[in-house]
């Protein structure tokens, strides 16, 4: 069983055929840059350029970098401010023209993670945090996923937390290693006081850097980079897309 996972973030949207009995990629990702200004029209226009490109006709999954209940997006703190309301399964189902399933981007690479990287056939509690643009996060326990929003938690100064701790805030203010590296420490600290998980698994493209920084993570929780690496959310939509046949 093969689908199509799409992934969007803040800087790039990318896809790739998924073969669901291992989690790999199919067929090499396709990868198309994106802004905070592009519009939920010509998204949904490149999605089609990736489906074309893969030649697809089969269930899609499509991860967004915001808050999805059920098809509806409703929030969009990174991409264009259009997207807020918008029934994505219709948006991108009409430019695919194939059947599409919505999530949370932080959502789909936990699924991924816990099914075939970092977490699989992990039982506790773990939490799950994808650090770019912005930061997602997810809890799951005993292999059932839950989306959050805890990028979003109000921290330093009344700000979101992501506009201290994502990758974009370390480039935009050419942070060391060590100085991020303390950032997040006291972020995760906050989130184990919260939640008390037994596995914290950190994921984007940044988790392949991960021996630069987490030395200077001083969690209570076991600590690990994803497995899937910044793969996860394209995996994981697909994943989503094929279970919900």
């Amino acid at each position: 069983m093969k689908a199509l996972g799409i992934d969007i973030g803040g800087s790039a949207i990318k896809g790739a055929p998924v073969d669901l009995k291992t989690g790999r990629f199919a067929a090499e990702r396709c990868r198309i840059e994106i802004d905070r200004e592009t519009t939920p029209a010509t998204m949904a226009g490149l999605a089609g350029e990736i489906a074309r490109h893969f030649r697809w006709r089969g269930p899609i999954g499509v991860g967004f970098p915001g808050a999805v209940q059920g098809a509806r997006i409703r929030t969009s703190a990174n991409l264009h401010p259009r997207f807020v309301g918008c029934d994505g399964a219709k948006l991108f189902g009409r430019a695919t023209g194939c059947r599409v399933t919505m999530m949370n981007d932080a959502e789909a690479a936990a699924c991924a993670e816990m099914r075939y990287g970092a977490g699989r056939d992990f039982m506790g509690k773990a939490l799950l945090l994808t650090l770019g643009t912005g930061v997602g996060t997810c809890l799951a326990y005993r292999g059932v996923v839950v989306p959050l929003e805890l990028g979003h938690f109000p921290w330093k100064r009344g700000k979101d937390a992501e506009k201290h701790v994502s990758m974009a805030a370390r480039d935009k203010e050419d942070l060391s290693w060590a100085e991020w590296g303390r950032r997040l420490r006291d972020f995760f600290g906050e989130l184990e006081r919260l939640l008390w998980p037994e596995l914290i698994i950190v994921g984007g493209g940044v988790s392949a850097k991960h021996e630069k920084f987490f030395q200077y993570l001083h969690t209570r929780a076991r600590l690990v980079p994803a497995r899937l690496r910044n793969q996860a959310g394209i995996v994981g939509a697909a994943l989503r897309a094929a279970e919900s046949r």
